[in-house]
């Protein structure tokens, strides 16, 4: 331990001049989105916790250098080291923490004792050492730990004394996309930090599962982590409109489409988009207008039916007879697609 805070000076330093030149600026905007987006009802979605319990007897401790540190270890129970979802943070906390601005990190372990920096969040300051809570846009994915980052050598954050846990930590912090070991670990203690993460949303059935090419059919979206919706598609069409009633239910409007077929219903939260599956898929049916000339009236009837058209209006010319006549002119052209139950009016003559 000594011999990493005795480098600690001038790399702090450095480290510390471009995180407050730099990063800060460079990461204000991200924050300010992420605020916006929390704002627009994430906040009632439904949260998972990952990281440190946040014991309430903790020291605040010098980070000594400009470096990352994270959890490795949490014996507590309840406790979620890594990420079971994928989704998003959207909220983080820590104790003990003076000065700053802090950054929260995003870590995916590689499998080879190496971890990945996938994603940084924009800068936070804490106005005391209690508990605080800071917000946050941050895609992490099944699998991923949170580290937290300084701007400066002499920045603290509150560590705990818990046997069996154990925190470590790279120096200097690895740019988003680099791949690095820890530098170091330290036994016995964890950090007081910690993440509200919500999960992306799931489609897991939708009823009806068809309706016409007209829009305007009113489906039931069941699935999960769906309350904080702010989109459903079909296929690449926005609905609509559509209302969540829970977390596990939209009601949603399908728009027009152009032609028939089968598009996948997807829902849209802070969290990410619902994978595509075959529970989500919606058909779009239309009238295809069938060719009619030369059939009776009993045939065209049943070919409109089969083509989810229907009989309009009937003229009889030279004396046909619903019996006799057969169709010598339909009123719309054949494979014209028209909405589902469109009309099709024919002209039977002898």
């Amino acid at each position: 331990m000594k011999a990493r805070r005795r480098h600690a000076g001038l790399a702090g330093k450095g480290q510390a001049f471009r995180g407050k030149a730099g990063r800060v600026a460079a990461l204000a905007a991200t924050a300010a989105g992420a605020l916006a987006l929390l704002g627009a009802g994430s906040a009632q979605a439904s949260t998972i916790t990952v990281g440190s319990v946040l014991p309430t007897t903790f020291a605040s401790t010098p980070f000594g250098q400009v470096e990352t540190f994270f959890n490795t270890a949490l014996p507590e129970k309840g406790a979620n080291l890594t990420s079971p979802v994928n989704g998003a943070i959207v909220r983080w906390r820590v104790q003990g923490a003076k000065g700053g601005p802090f950054f929260l990190r995003v870590l995916h372990p590689n499998g080879s004792g190496a971890y990945a920096a996938s994603g940084t969040s924009g800068p936070a300051t804490p106005s005391g050492a209690g508990l605080q809570t800071f917000n946050a846009n941050l895609t992490v994915h099944a699998g991923d730990l949170i580290g937290i980052d300084p701007t400066s050598a002499a920045d603290e954050i509150g560590v705990a004394e818990v046997a069996g846990a154990s925190y470590a930590y790279i120096f200097p912090p690895p740019l988003d996309g680099a791949t690095v070991p820890p530098s170091g670990s330290v036994a016995g203690k964890e950090i007081e930090l910690s993440a509200e993460i919500q999960p992306a949303p799931e489609v897991t059935s939708i009823s009806p599962a068809s309706g016409s090419i007209a829009g305007g059919t009113t489906i039931t979206i069941v699935g999960a982590n769906l309350g904080a919706a702010s989109a459903v598609k079909f296929g690449t069409s926005p609905a609509a409109s559509f209302a969540a009633t829970s977390e596990t239910e939209i009601t949603a409007t399908a728009p027009r489409s152009l032609k028939p077929g089968t598009v996948d219903v997807t829902v849209t939260t802070l969290a990410g988009t619902s994978p595509t599956a075959r529970a989500d898929r919606f058909t779009y049916v239309a009238c295809i207008v069938p060719k009619l000339k030369g059939k009776t009236l009993k045939v065209a009837k049943r070919r409109l039916k089969s083509s989810h058209c229907k009989l309009g209006h009937v003229t009889k010319r030279g004396g046909a007879t619903a019996k006799t006549g057969k169709v010598a002119k339909q009123s719309r052209k054949p494979r014209k697609i028209l909405p589902l139950g469109a009309a099709v009016g024919v002209t039977l003559k002898p």
